[in-house]
């Protein structure tokens, strides 16, 4: 039972660049993870649904998790995020990037179809079983409607290559409920931006980040100002990142981030139809709160191009 990582820290949930002709920009995702990592995050998560999974085939996803790989060179690990429609496809990516050499899967418990706790966690220990390295659970019962409860998890709790839990059901009192029942067994992240203040207050041990991607400075001093139970000095900063964290809980949170990036300097907004780049009264809302975040920045903890 010590083959987890006890994964911690920021963990961001990049972003797939792609050139204007849809085709993937190793380069520009590779530049992309550097800057991340030289601002210090802890670790990262390709393609999931910031990564525009959904518009990759297998071989494209595991393109990407060479690419980040690469980049990497061994400083954060690296994890796969495993989206496949079946328990089928998903096994076959997942012998795809152990090949690789990635460091763990964050895993869907079930996308599209609605599987009951039985069938979703059947597919978890299909998973764990075929990667024979650690897994990250993602449990978003809001956008996926498959909601893996503390009473599972505790059920799962046997499953060895199970070592931590995405939560991201928007409601904070999961976090406690999970540390209640389950103590220290799985690592707890929490995977909504606009309640990362709230979750690691609660003592989750990472945070899944998306606006992160854009600043990662910022969101790792967030970071190691509530672990150092500096709550008070962490405040303003969370309250100034907050209207961005907002555009992540978004049905259009990647051209959300996308544009965001291209407004801080760090990215394209190229990405793969039908999502277009925004325009009109969404684009100036999304242009006005990130120009209002740039003219407050608090250059103590300003990221590093």
């Amino acid at each position: 039972m010590n083959h987890q990582p006890r994964w911690q820290g920021i963990f961001p949930a990049i972003t797939t660049k792609f050139h204007a002709d849809e085709s993937i920009d190793a380069e520009g995702t590779a530049r992309h993870i550097d800057f991340q990592i030289r601002n210090g995050i802890h670790g990262l998560v390709t393609c999931g649904s910031l990564g525009e999974a959904s518009t990759l085939s297998l071989e494209e996803k595991l393109q990407v998790a060479k690419i980040a790989l690469d980049a990497a060179d061994g400083r954060v690990p690296v994890l796969a995020n495993v989206s496949e429609t079946s328990t089928r496809e998903a096994l076959r990516y997942i012998d795809g990037g152990n090949k690789l050499g990635v460091a763990g899967y964050m895993v869907m418990p079930s996308v599209i179809y609605v599987a009951d706790a039985r069938e979703a966690m059947a597919n978890v220990r299909a998973m764990a079983g075929a990667a024979q390295r650690p897994l990250m659970v993602y449990n978003n019962p809001v956008a996926y409607r498959v909601d893996l409860k503390p009473e599972h998890m505790v059920e799962l709790a046997d499953c060895e290559w199970i070592a931590a839990i995405k939560e991201s059901t928007g409601d904070i009192r999961r976090i406690t409920d999970l540390r209640n029942t389950l103590g220290d067994r799985y690592q707890l992240f929490l995977g909504v931006d606009d309640l990362a203040y709230e979750g690691l207050a609660l003592g989750c041990d990472g945070l899944l980040a998306g606006v992160g991607c854009a600043f990662p400075r910022e969101t790792v001093a967030l970071y190691d100002l509530m672990k150092a139970g500096k709550f008070a000095e962490a405040l303003p900063l969370y309250q100034w990142m907050t209207p961005m964290l907002h555009l992540d809980v978004s049905n259009k949170l990647v051209q959300n981030l996308k544009l965001i990036d291209v407004l801080v300097g760090v990215g394209t907004e190229h990405m793969r139809r039908p999502r277009l780049p925004l325009v009109g009264e969404e684009r100036a809302f999304v242009e006005s709160v990130v120009r209002k975040a740039l003219a407050t920045r608090p250059t103590k903890y300003q990221s590093v191009a």
